[in-house]
Protein backbone atom coordinates (compact mmCIF):
# COMPACT_ATOMS: atom_id res chain seq x y z
CA UNK A 1 0.00 0.00 0.00
CA UNK A 2 2.86 2.41 0.75
CA UNK A 3 4.52 1.53 -2.55
CA UNK A 4 1.24 2.14 -4.37
CA UNK A 5 0.84 5.57 -2.67
CA UNK A 6 4.46 6.40 -3.44
CA UNK A 7 4.06 5.62 -7.13
CA UNK A 8 0.64 7.26 -7.43
CA UNK A 9 0.92 10.40 -9.58
CA UNK A 10 -2.79 11.12 -9.61
CA UNK A 11 -3.13 11.51 -5.87
CA UNK A 12 -2.89 14.96 -4.35
CA UNK A 13 -1.74 13.83 -0.89
CA UNK A 14 1.94 13.87 -1.76
CA UNK A 15 1.66 17.14 -3.65
CA UNK A 16 -0.10 18.83 -0.75
CA UNK A 17 2.68 17.80 1.59
CA UNK A 18 5.29 19.11 -0.83
CA UNK A 19 3.50 22.44 -1.12
CA UNK A 20 3.20 22.78 2.66
CA UNK A 21 6.90 22.03 3.04
CA UNK A 22 7.78 24.57 0.34
CA UNK A 23 5.59 27.29 1.85
CA UNK A 24 7.00 26.66 5.34
CA UNK A 25 10.54 27.09 4.02
CA UNK A 26 9.56 30.23 2.11
CA UNK A 27 7.82 31.79 5.12
CA UNK A 28 10.79 31.12 7.39
CA UNK A 29 13.18 32.54 4.79
CA UNK A 30 10.98 35.60 4.32
CA UNK A 31 10.84 36.29 8.06
CA UNK A 32 14.62 36.04 8.42
CA UNK A 33 15.15 38.23 5.37
CA UNK A 34 12.80 40.91 6.70
CA UNK A 35 14.56 40.88 10.07
CA UNK A 36 17.90 41.39 8.30
CA UNK A 37 16.45 44.30 6.27
CA UNK A 38 15.03 45.87 9.44
CA UNK A 39 18.39 45.66 11.23
CA UNK A 40 20.25 47.15 8.26
CA UNK A 41 17.75 50.01 8.00
CA UNK A 42 17.98 50.77 11.72
CA UNK A 43 21.77 50.76 11.52
CA UNK A 44 21.76 53.26 8.65
CA UNK A 45 19.25 55.53 10.39
CA UNK A 46 21.32 55.53 13.58
CA UNK A 47 24.47 56.41 11.62
CA UNK A 48 22.62 59.25 9.87
CA UNK A 49 21.33 60.65 13.18
CA UNK A 50 24.81 60.52 14.71
CA UNK A 51 26.26 62.33 11.69
CA UNK A 52 23.64 65.09 12.00
CA UNK A 53 24.29 65.47 15.73
CA UNK A 54 28.03 65.78 15.06
CA UNK A 55 27.62 68.86 12.84
CA UNK A 56 29.37 71.92 14.28
CA UNK A 57 28.19 75.36 13.21
CA UNK A 58 30.66 77.43 15.22
CA UNK A 59 32.24 80.48 13.64
CA UNK A 60 34.40 83.45 14.59
CA UNK A 61 36.01 86.42 12.91
CA UNK A 62 38.07 89.22 14.31
CA UNK A 63 37.29 92.88 13.95
CA UNK A 64 39.25 95.38 11.92
CA UNK A 65 40.16 98.92 12.78
CA UNK A 66 42.03 101.84 11.34
CA UNK A 67 42.22 105.51 12.18
CA UNK A 68 38.86 106.34 10.61
CA UNK A 69 36.62 103.43 11.62
CA UNK A 70 36.46 100.05 13.22
CA UNK A 71 34.32 96.94 13.09
CA UNK A 72 33.79 94.54 15.91
CA UNK A 73 34.50 90.86 15.67
CA UNK A 74 31.97 88.19 16.33
CA UNK A 75 31.88 84.56 17.30
CA UNK A 76 29.40 81.85 18.05
CA UNK A 77 30.03 78.50 19.63
CA UNK A 78 27.86 75.51 18.91
CA UNK A 79 28.18 72.65 21.35
CA UNK A 80 27.05 69.26 20.17
CA UNK A 81 23.99 67.45 21.50
CA UNK A 82 22.53 70.40 23.41
CA UNK A 83 19.32 72.27 22.80
CA UNK A 84 18.67 75.38 24.86
CA UNK A 85 15.17 76.67 25.56
CA UNK A 86 16.24 79.59 27.78
CA UNK A 87 15.94 83.14 26.54
CA UNK A 88 19.05 85.22 25.96
CA UNK A 89 19.35 88.40 27.97
CA UNK A 90 20.61 91.64 26.47
CA UNK A 91 24.25 92.51 27.03
CA UNK A 92 25.71 95.91 27.65
CA UNK A 93 28.23 97.28 25.20
CA UNK A 94 31.18 99.47 26.00
CA UNK A 95 32.66 101.68 23.31
CA UNK A 96 36.31 102.64 23.51
CA UNK A 97 37.44 104.77 20.60
CA UNK A 98 41.02 105.95 20.79
CA UNK A 99 41.63 109.32 19.15
CA UNK A 100 43.32 109.23 15.76
CA UNK A 101 45.70 111.74 14.19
Amino acid sequence: MIRRLWNDDCGSGLLTGEWLFLFAILVLGLITGLVAVRQALLSELIETAQAILALNQSYSFSGQSNCESSTAGSSASDTTNTISDASVSASTASINQPPCD
